[in-house]
């Protein structure tokens, strides 16, 4: 009896581990698939196989329509397959016409015959027809496209600095209290008080940060515009603080007691201890801590859309408006043609995002084992 049970609770674990690794795979397979679909609608910008210039071609003759296939006619209005197929021939005719007068009415500019996904005006400036200096420009719904993506990374990066700023000093600080120096009743209290931060969905952040914590700003520096870079940082740091502190809690936790002890017993205090002998040790955690509460910033979104005015400008004020890839993002892609060259750049975004926080978590995972090396006595 007993060794049918054995085997049957053999049989069961080897179930249960079956299933496990079928989750994970499929979990690992889930995530290239997004990797692939992002690669799939970005590449083609990527590799320079996308032009703008053609939505600036001259317009059709109506009597085009009798030479066009239906999939070519729809192409050219811009229609998508359920409205093209709700129309008749009438309302055809007149979008046709349509067109032809609004491109009469349109001025000509040289700028029309411009490929504005072109890396040159991806990355650096130019000077549009109607501006007077070279400019940086992200202007996706004007008549001539700029897709100029420097204000955008910009401004991610003023955000995300901001955030980094406030969060990682007050999170460390916080960890290495509760870790070492308070009292063990207070830690029941304080630890989970900031681990529940987490908890708050980033759109009530998001609105604490529009309804209270803009204005409070405002009153107390005297600033001209109520939403900018500074803002959106100090709301973003808000929701990456549950993040570093859980980490570096717990590097700072698993460094030996008897590390501390020996400290203690050579006459340090509890501050002493902490600061020269446990937290040296946990320096590979605690990087990697500030290095995911990086990621965590990075790829917020409804922080960044709420509170940072959503105002493209590459400036390197704090206090001005600024424009976030992922507020980009999540702001103009569902009102984007699906195959359009501002739907491509949208996909460009998301994979820009993807390479900087998979470099990012890479040189963290370098950095990491070699402090781990460094303190375990290796070269």
């Amino acid at each position: 009896m007993g060794i049918r049970r054995g085997h049957q609770a053999r049989l069961g674990e080897v179930i249960a581990e079956k299933l496990i690794l079928a989750i994970s795979l499929s979990t690992i397979a889930m995530v290239f698939l997004i990797f692939l679909f992002v690669g799939r609608e970005a590449f083609p910008v990527l590799l320079g196989r996308v032009s703008s210039a053609a939505a600036q071609e001259k317009p059709l003759p109506v009597e085009a329509m009798n030479t066009l296939t239906p999939a070519q006619l729809r192409a050219y209005l811009g229609l998508s397959a359920q409205e093209f197929s709700s129309m008749d021939r009438d309302t055809i005719q007149s979008l046709m016409e349509v067109r032809i007068e609004a491109s009469a009415e349109e001025k000509p500019s040289r700028d029309a015959e411009l490929n504005t996904v072109a890396w040159r005006y991806l990355l650096f400036p130019f000077q549009w027809s109607d501006y007077d200096k070279p400019v940086y420009v992200w202007q996706p719904v004007s008549g001539i496209h700029k897709y100029n993506i420097m204000p955008l990374v910009v401004g991610s990066l003023k955000t995300t600095i901001v955030a980094l700023l406030f969060a990682v000093p007050l999170s460390l600080a916080a960890a290495i209290y509760v870790s070492q120096l308070a009292n063990p009743r207070w830690k029941e209290w304080i630890k989970p008080a900031i681990e529940m931060l987490s908890a708050v969905p980033s759109v009530v952040l998001g609105a604490f940060a529009l309804l209270v914590l803009a204005t409070a700003l405002q009153s107390l520096f005297g600033y001209q515009y109520r939403l900018n870079a500074f803002l959106a940082g100090i709301a973003l740091g808000l929701t990456c603080v549950p993040v570093i502190f859980s980490i570096a809690e717990d590097a700072l936790t698993s460094v030996p007691r008897s590390y501390t002890q020996a400290a203690l017993a050579l006459g340090a205090s509890k501050w002493a201890a902490a600061w020269q002998i446990v937290v040296p040790a946990a320096i590979p955690g605690l990087f990697a801590a500030v290095v995911l509460g990086f990621g965590r910033c990075i790829g917020e979104t409804m922080v960044v859309l709420i509170a940072s005015g959503n105002a493209a400008i590459l400036s390197p004020s704090l206090i001005e408006p600024v424009r976030t890839i992922t507020a980009t993002i999540a702001a103009e892609l569902g009102e984007t043609v699906v195959g359009g060259h501002h739907y491509r750049m949208l996909f460009v975004l998301g994979t820009l995002l993807f390479i900087v926080t998979f470099l990012t978590n890479l040189a963290g995972d370098v950095v990491i084992h070699r402090l781990k090396g460094r303190l375990e006595g290796k070269k």
